[in-house]
């Protein structure tokens, strides 16, 4: 982007317990500058100017729930101009589908609910994306969610799966949304099963016990995370490169 170029990290946060995870500290640790706005807390969109990019989280709610959650509509605007202005983007789980949805795609129901560790497989437009250069074609990752997204018009699917098809995809050269969690850490996967217990009941298929998720999890967390770093740093350095 030239000489020009800045970085300062936007990160929205929609509940207290869904958090940057990862992003935080590898922000800390390559110094650039970053803000947390937790919209259960306050309601104020910053200036689209001092920011050039965008992270948005995940949370319970879902998109259309902007008569309970009154912040999403302005949360909707804001992403479709930060989208027109070429700032970048990157979306997770619900931060995915309000990406989504403000490129006019649906987000809906899911056929069932992943709750856990599931593959995915890149399709052959994720090959030869920047950002899962260094991913296996298939691999693990962390779910849990119960709504998917269409893809948008001119986004491409970059991975799928067998139980919800669209599973990451991407917009332009700056724009990313993926329906998994590559942010978790150990202790936010901890915190979510102890807090949701009853979220693994119902259409959640496979189903896999608390149990089972924490001790997979004990077996994946450490490459997980390397690779979740690997795309963090593919991730911030995408636009820098063009």
């Amino acid at each position: 982007m030239g000489d020009g170029f800045f970085m300062n990290v936007l990160i929205i946060k929609h509940v207290d317990n869904e958090g940057p995870g990862l992003i935080e500290p590898w922000l800390k640790g390559k110094n650039i500058p970053y803000r947390v706005l937790n919209l259960q807390r306050e309601s104020f969109f910053p200036r689209i100017d001092d920011w050039s990019h965008l992270v948005l989280l995940g949370g319970p709610m879902n998109v259309y729930e902007e008569d309970r959650y009154p912040f999403l509509k302005k949360e909707d605007l804001f992403i479709k101009e930060c989208i027109q202005r070429g700032r970048t983007l990157l979306g997770i789980c619900l931060g995915a589908q309000l990406i989504a949805k403000a490129l006019g795609a649906r987000v809906t129901k899911a056929l069932v609910k992943e709750i856990g560790w599931y593959d995915v497989s890149l399709t052959e437009a994720g090959s030869k994306t920047p950002l899962f250069s260094q991913f296996p074609a298939t691999f693990s990752v962390f779910q849990w969610h119960e709504d998917t997204f269409e893809i948008p018009n001119f986004g491409k699917l970059v991975a799928t799966a067998t139980s919800v098809p669209n599973q990451a995809f991407c917009y332009g050269k700056n724009t990313y949304g993926l329906q998994f969690h590559l942010e978790v850490t150990a202790a936010m996967i901890a915190e979510w099963l102890e807090a949701d217990q009853d979220e693994l009941k119902g259409s959640v298929f496979p189903h896999f016990s608390k149990e089972e998720i924490l001790a997979e999890m004990e077996k994946q967390i450490d490459e997980y995370s390397k690779r979740g770093r690997r795309f963090l740093t593919a991730f911030f350095r995408a636009d820098k490169d063009d």
